[in-house]
């Protein structure tokens, strides 16, 4: 842990110099308290790095919060081991999930299943109390839940070290939860441009809570982030429906974790009622079940948290990256990525060569420096990687 100034507190041990000054913005905003924490895997962001956990007086930054609003993982323990799986072809079980939900950026539903209609009703309702409409974003809002979108969102199923199969997926509120964050973003410039105040970064504009504009915000803000964990959910009971097909067995769901790591929610932080933004963050409080992912081809965790208050309760949220996508493809070969990737069923494209595992921080690094804010309860490796480009 390193305490880079009064309201900057570190916990990477891989940090460059421009993240570290984007923190140092950041934490230079009046509003912060008590401090902006770094988490192990932060890396340079837009408005505020990703890896950061910003906790805010009366005030929010939409862009600190992102665009990918509730973004997160949800993982699934079965009754099955690695010898149950033995004489079963991955491929298989690759391509019916790949089949089952929609992958890639703009990928919808064509229609909207029975198991996605509760859902999408409890999101209309809620839309409803929150005096918006959903569709003003996104047209296909309700033909998105249960898709995957691309980047660094993933279906994997994975072997823990008891060689026990894991469901695991990573993915967020899609197409709406991207334009409710772009509007709100704007709304923050113009009230900050109305005031004449003087930001650091335009993307450090901020709402303040006596406006309308702030709960505005904050309702949409919701509904996005319950959307982004029933698309989670949906997309694992669709998995776990293939699972159950290639395996002639129903899943028996020994224990189930859904969590966000881009979101704001109300705590309480060195004795006072905070907005605290975790922007690629775990919540980690005592006792906490958590999911911290490595990179494609790489080990990621099953973790509780330990509730270091340093950390505002809080851990990284995956491997965090070194390489921005362009320099990875210039960087890496299809090549490096088959031979990362040995041993794991995946779509082999080039479409993935800028999701290699070099292009992210090392996770081993990552979890070492996160020990005071997890507890590892499992880790996981990969046997079937599932993608959108």
């Amino acid at each position: 842990m390193e305490k880079v100034s009064a309201t900057y507190i570190n916990f990477a041990s891989i940090l460059d110099e421009q993240t570290r000054a984007q923190n140092l913005k950041t934490a230079s905003m009046p509003f912060i308290y008590p401090h902006l924490a770094s988490m192990p895997d932060a890396h340079l962001g837009k408005g505020a790095a990703v890896g950061s956990v910003i906790p805010t007086l009366r005030a929010i930054i939409p862009a600190a919060v992102g665009v990918d609003i509730g973004c997160g993982m949800i993982a699934v323990r079965t009754q099955f081991r690695k010898d149950d799986l033995r004489r079963l072809e991955r491929r298989t079980l690759r391509e019916a999930i790949e089949r089952a939900i929609p992958l890639s950026a703009g990928h919808s539903n064509k229609k909207i299943l029975p198991s996605a209609e509760p859902r999408i009703e409890r999101l209309i309702r809620q839309a409803e109390d929150a005096g918006f409409n959903p569709a003003s974003y996104s047209k296909q809002w309700a033909l998105q839940l249960g898709s995957l979108g691309s980047g660094n969102h993933f279906i994997e199923v994975s072997l823990d070290e008891q060689d026990r199969v894991w469901l695991f997926l990573h993915s967020g509120s899609r197409g709406v939860g991207n334009r409710i964050a772009q509007k709100h973003i704007r709304v923050a410039l113009d009230q900050c441009d109305a005031r004449g105040i003087q930001l650091p970064d335009n993307d450090l504009a901020y709402l303040e809570e006596d406006d309308d504009e702030f709960w505005d915000y904050i309702h949409e803000l919701r509904w996005a982030q319950d959307f982004a964990l029933l698309n989670r959910e949906e997309m694992m009971d669709r998995v776990v429906s293939c699972v159950a097909d290639w395996t002639g067995e129903a899943v028996q769901e020994q224990e189930r974790i859904n969590c966000h790591h881009n979101y704001t929610a109300q705590e309480t932080h060195y004795g006072k009622r905070v907005w605290l933004s975790r922007k690629g963050a775990i919540d980690a409080s005592a006792g906490r079940p958590g999911l911290i992912p490595g990179s494609m081809g790489t080990a990621s965790y099953v973790v509780e948290g330990l509730g270091f208050a340093p950390s505002l309760n809080s851990a990284p949220h995956g491997a965090g990256r070194e390489y921005s996508r362009s320099a990875a493809r210039r960087t890496f070969t299809r090549e490096e990525l088959r031979r990362a990737m040995r041993g794991i069923e995946y779509r082999d494209t080039d479409a993935f060569i800028d999701e290699i595992p070099a292009a992210y921080k090392d996770i081993d690094v990552v979890m070492h420096d996160a020990r005071d804010l997890v507890r590892v309860r499992h880790t996981l490796r990969q046997i079937v990687n599932v993608k959108g480009d």
